[in-house]
């Protein structure tokens, strides 16, 4: 039995855990609705902002995507569906396969997302769709399909003013980071198409603005910082050193994080 597998966690724990974290987030961000003036204020501050510092106009990518109605719809469903089954998915891969990364993801996981939660409710952001200076299509509600309300202060479902930082893009960068650590495939950096592709299509579809992806990347980045990979114990690093020779695929296991 490798280590990873005596590292794995009790399985209802973690479902209990990783659905209360759910349920605290969305629970949280339905109490940073509202605030509908300062939503709109911090929209117009993000906008200057962006352009004060010279980077490229959003509508510049929605652009791109408005050619084709067939590619307007893809990244409509893409947005809607793709967010939260790949991080899960990501999770039991890792829960089934590498425990002790699983154990870091989730927890990195859980601090970028209550970091988020905390500028959820201190910096509502009305998104570039709601935004009449951005001068951008509200593809979800145009082309279909959406997630949201037609209007915001009738959206019992989503706070539509919680684009500061932008999940959909923080979750994929981190699956994607987490699948590279995780895996030992020459074509693993491939997985950096699933966050650069969320980009494109969170913000073709004017549901977030660059700088949403950029604070989200920070967050990322403190909480991989202080939340370390799994390490290799003593014992593994001298059966590495005496296998020297040994085809990588044979290489044991990176242990220690789920302890």
């Amino acid at each position: 039995m490798s280590e990873d597998t005596v590292a794995r966690p009790p399985l209802l724990r973690e479902l209990l855990l990783v659905v209360g974290l759910f349920v605290v987030y969305k629970v949280g961000r339905q109490l940073a609705t509202g605030h509908t003036a300062e939503a709109f204020g911090n929209a117009h501050r993000v906008w200057d902002l962006e352009r004060a510092v010279h980077l490229p106009s959003e509508g510049a990518v929605q652009g791109a995507l408005l050619h084709s109605d067939t590619l307007v719809h893809l990244a409509n469903t893409y947005y809607a569906t793709v967010h939260f089954p790949a991080t899960a998915a990501f999770l039991v891969w890792l829960y089934l396969r590498r425990p002790a990364h699983y154990v870091w993801a989730r927890r990195v996981l859980a601090v970028m997302t209550a970091a988020a939660l905390v500028g959820h409710l201190t910096f509502p952001l009305a998104p570039p769709r709601l935004l009449d200076l951005a001068g951008m299509v509200d593809t979800g509600q145009v082309y279909g399909p959406t997630v949201y309300g037609a209007h915001p202060a009738t959206d019992s479902m989503a706070n539509q003013f919680a684009a500061m930082p932008s999940l959909h893009f923080g979750w994929a960068l981190m699956v994607a980071i987490g699948l590279i650590a995780a895996t030992r495939s020459r074509w693993r950096p491939l997985w950096l198409l699933h966050p650069l592709l969320t980009l494109l299509v969170i913000v073709g579809t004017a549901n977030h603005y660059w700088l949403d992806a950029l604070v989200a990347t920070a967050l990322l980045g403190i909480a991989l910082a202080v939340i370390h990979l799994p390490h290799r114990t003593a014992t593994t690093a001298g059966r590495i050193q005496e296998h020297a020779d040994t085809p990588v695929h044979e290489v044991p296991e990176l242990v220690g994080a789920g302890r």
